[in-house]
């Protein structure tokens, strides 16, 4: 992920794989949207990605990276 200063504007979102609509769960600053991510279940964490102007990167690599 490029962009990742803590006040960066970012969309959170589940993707489920086999509904092939995302479900935005926050727009905001990345510090937020990571506070957002990590109080859902693990199940739903699996499908979370994590969107800047310029990138995109599924949270769970963003956290063990």
């Amino acid at each position: 992920m490029r962009t990742t200063a803590a006040s960066s504007g970012v969309r959170l979102y589940y993707l489920d794989e086999g509904d092939p609509v995302a479900r935005t769960l926050f727009y905001g600053p990345l510090t937020e949207a990571l506070m957002v991510a990590a109080e859902q279940p693990a199940e739903i964490q699996n499908g979370l990605w994590i969107a800047t102007h310029d990138d995109v990167v599924a949270y769970l690599d963003m956290i063990e990276g």
